[in-house]
């Protein structure tokens, strides 16, 4: 199951774990329903490799602010508490885990 990623805890999770994806989403958004089963098949999968989390951008302002996201759904890879790269929209799972291996 996918982490709940949150304003508050953010910095936790990028702190206790070498690779990170957050998936910024919304409850009313389509193409995040759509790429929701996706995230959270990648996390049961990568769970003893990575942490893949969630942050809802309504609920949480801050973090999606800082990292300037404009569009959802969007992914943010971290390596070492660093953004390394990002992808906008629904992508398919072989591209997320193309680049979820390639950080690992």
């Amino acid at each position: 199951m996918a982490l709940e990623i949150t304003d508050a805890n953010l910095e936790k999770v990028l702190t206790e774990n070498e690779v990170v994806i957050v998936d910024f989403w919304a409850e009313w958004c389509g193409p995040c329903k759509m790429l929701a089963p996706v995230v959270e098949e990648i996390a049961e999968e990568y769970k003893d490799k990575a942490a893949i989390g969630k942050c809802n951008v309504d609920d949480n302002t801050e973090t999606p602010s800082q990292f300037g996201i404009r569009n959802i759904p969007t992914l943010l890879f971290f390596k070492g508490g660093k953004l390394v790269d990002k992808m906008v929209g629904a992508n398919q799972k072989a591209k997320i885990v193309a680049k979820l291996e390639e950080l690992l």
